[in-house]
């Protein structure tokens, strides 16, 4: 399972000026990504043993900035990622803090 977490990590981590933390952030003003593991998926079993582990997550971004470039290149970077799935599954504007979310679900093999 690690091994699977590193790529998406060191995939996020690699953006150039993205701050990206794991689970939670420190108290920072945007732009910054926050990613999680969250759980299992669709795991593949053969023979009573699991023969592949399929991990489930999410990669929040937060931003000011109206159509900001930076979702395209979090995107590009997860499009590189070898047995990552994801999808783009919400984009929200927070009144409270008003900043735009965008928030991605993902799945690893």
């Amino acid at each position: 399972m690690m091994s699977q977490l590193t790529k998406i990590r060191d995939a996020l981590t690699s953006i150039e000026g993205l701050k990206v933390y794991h689970y939670w952030h420190p108290r920072l003003t945007a732009p910054y990504c926050i990613w999680a593991e969250e759980g299992e998926g669709d795991s593949l079993w053969t023979s009573n043993h699991k023969q592949e582990q399929i991990i489930t997550g999410t990669i929040d971004y937060f931003t000011k900035t109206d159509l900001d470039p930076m979702v395209d290149t979090i995107q590009n970077a997860l499009n590189e990622v070898e047995n990552l799935g994801w999808n783009l599954d919400a984009v929200l504007y927070e009144d409270e803090t008003g900043l735009i979310h965008f928030s991605w679900n993902w799945e690893i093999a």
